[in-house]
């Protein structure tokens, strides 16, 4: 997979359609959740794109401390309805951390996980903490991690 790591004002006028239709594509119509994705965060917000044979296939966006959440965070992580089952996933996930690492400066990531993705993101070493919650009508839970130094 091509990872394309962008600033919001670098992205592409293709990169930025692809990243909204592909958000469109799994979270507003995939999960059924009417809810306004061009949240305004996307301005701050760092991009990572996955890129396989032209198509975008994976994607997420960060943050830094304090832009979002009080730890660097990551959203919006997403994949390709086709390209599911390929381990993208976690290879944008790393790819994601290794950024959040380089450009913020920091190990400790927080995220908001759909709850049933837990063992997903525990085993790229976040652990829950606090209690489930709604956002967007589907249960979360806030998740850290903190790579050993």
């Amino acid at each position: 997979m091509e990872i394309r790591i962008r600033t919001f004002e670098a992205l592409t006028p293709s990169e930025l359609y692809d990243l909204l239709q592909l958000r469109s594509a799994v979270f507003v119509v995939e999960q059924e959740c009417i809810y306004l994705d061009p949240d305004g965060k996307d301005l701050e917000a760092l991009h990572i794109l996955g890129y396989r044979e032209g198509e975008l296939a994976a994607y997420t966006r960060a943050f830094p401390p304090g832009a979002y959440m009080e730890q660097a965070s990551i959203g919006r992580v997403s994949v390709r309805e086709s390209h599911r089952g390929l381990g993208l996933a976690k290879e944008i996930m790393r790819a994601t951390m290794e950024a959040v690492e380089k450009r913020f400066g920091t190990t400790e990531i927080a995220l908001s996980a759909q709850s049933y993705l837990r063992r997903f993101y525990a085993e790229l070493g976040f652990r829950a903490v606090g209690e489930e919650y709604l956002e967007d009508g589907i249960p979360h839970i806030k998740m850290i991690r903190q790579k050993p130094s």
